[in-house]
C-alpha cells in the first residue's frame, strides 16, 4: 500500500466497505421517502458542504482556475452519472442485486489501470478478478428470481462503468490537485446539478421530513459520500488501483446481509459460497507472482 502501514491500510478498507455496503440498504429505506434525482443531489450536495469546512482551510491548494477542468470531469462521472443512475437503478431492482451488477466496476478497473496506468497484468490478477464477480454474482443470484429489470441493469452497468472511468481518472491527476479539493468540488459541482435538475423534473413537495429520512440523509451525506471517498481516493493514491478495488468486492455482501437483517430480503446459503470466491479474488488480486517479484527487485537500486 505505499505510504500507508498493513493495519492503518485494513483499518480504512474495512470503515469503507462497512459504510458503503450499508449505503445500498439505507438509500432503498431513504428513497421510500424522497424522488431518486433530489436524493442523489442533497446527499451529495450536503457531503460537499460538510467537506468544505474542512478544505477551506487551505483555500491555497484549491487551484481552481489551473485546475477547474479536472474538478468538472470528476464530478461529471464521479457523481452526476455514477450517483444520479444508481439511484434512479435502486428504483427497478433490490439493492443487493443492483450493487451487485455495479461491482464488476472492480474488473473494469483492473483492465483500465493495465491500458492507462501501466500497471501489471498477470493470470492470477485476471483470475482473482473475475473470481470475485463471480462471488458477488453468486451472493445475488437469489434476487435473479422475478426481480431482474432491464432498464435496471443497463443502469447498474452505466453506474459500474462511470464509477471505473472516474476510479482511473482521479489516480491519473492525483499528482495535479489536492484530493481533498477534489472531492470536495466535486461533491459540490455534481450535487448541485442533481439538485437542480431534481427540482426542474421532480417536486419538493414530495419529500418527506421523517426521522428515517433525515437520519439516512445525514448519514450517507458524512460517512458514505464525504470521509467515503476520501478513505477511498487516500487508498488508490497510495496503492494499485486494482488492487484497492478488489477489496470492494466485499460491500455487496455486506449490503445484502443489511437488508437480510433490516430489509426482510431473503438469507440464502450462496452467501457462502460467494463469500469464498471474494477471499480468494482478493488473495489472488493483493499477490504478487515470484517471477514479477524478483523483475521489481532487480529494478530496485543496491
Amino acid at each position: 500500500m505505499g505510504k500507508l502501514s498493513k493495519s492503518r491500510a485494513v483499518l480504512l478498507i474495512a470503515f469503507l466497505v462497512t459504510v458503503w455496503g450499508i449505503n445500498w440498504p439505507l438509500s432503498k429505506i431513504a428513497l421510500a421517502y424522497t424522488p431518486p434525482i433530489l436524493f442523489s443531489g442533497m446527499r451529495t450536495l450536503l457531503g460537499g458542504l460538510m467537506l468544505l469546512a474542512v478544505a477551506i482551510r487551505h483555500r491555497e491548494r484549491l487551484q481552481f482556475k489551473r485546475a477547474w477542468r479536472i474538478y468538472a470531469i470528476s464530478a461529471l462521472v464521479n457523481v452526476v452519472l455514477y450517483y444520479g443512475l444508481q439511484t434512479i437503478g435502486l428504483h427497478y431492482m433490490p439493492a443487493g442485486l443492483f450493487s451487485a451488477i455495479v461491482f464488476l466496476q472492480p474488473v473494469l478497473v483492473g483492465v483500465l489501470s493495465w491500458m492507462f496506468l501501466g500497471e501489471a497484468m498477470y493470470g492470477l490478477k485476471m483470475l482473482g478478478l473475475l473470481l470475485g464477480f463471480a462471488g458477488v454474482g453468486l451472493i445475488s443470484s437469489g434476487g435473479l428470481s422475478g426481480h431482474v429489470s432491464g432498464v435496471g441493469i443497463v443502469l447498474a452497468l452505466a453506474s459500474a462503468l462511470s464509477w471505473a472511468i472516474g476510479t482511473i481518472y482521479v489516480k491519473k491527476v492525483n499528482s495535479i490537485v489536492d484530493p481533498i479539493w477534489l472531492v470536495t468540488i466535486q461533491l459540490i459541482e455534481g450535487g448541485l446539478f442533481m439538485t437542480l435538475i431534481g427540482m426542474a423534473v421532480e417536486n419538493t413537495s414530495d419529500i418527506q421530513w421523517t426521522s428515517a429520512y433525515v437520519l439516512s440523509l445525514l448519514f450517507i451525506a458524512l460517512f458514505v459520500i464525504a470521509i467515503g471517498w476520501v478513505v477511498f481516493y487516500y487508498l488508490i493514491n497510495a496503492g494499485e488501483a486494482s488492487k484497492v478495488a478488489s477489496y470492494t468486492f466485499l460491500i455487496p455482501l455486506i449490503a445484502i446481509l443489511i437488508g437480510t437483517l433490516f430489509l426482510n430480503e431473503p438469507f440464502t446459503l450462496t452467501l457462502v459460497a460467494g463469500l469464498a470466491l471474494i477471499l480468494c479474488s482478493i488473495i489472488l488480486v493483493n499477490r504478487t507472482p515470484r517471477r514479477l517479484r524478483r523483475k521489481i527487485a532487480e529494478q530496485l537500486p543496491s
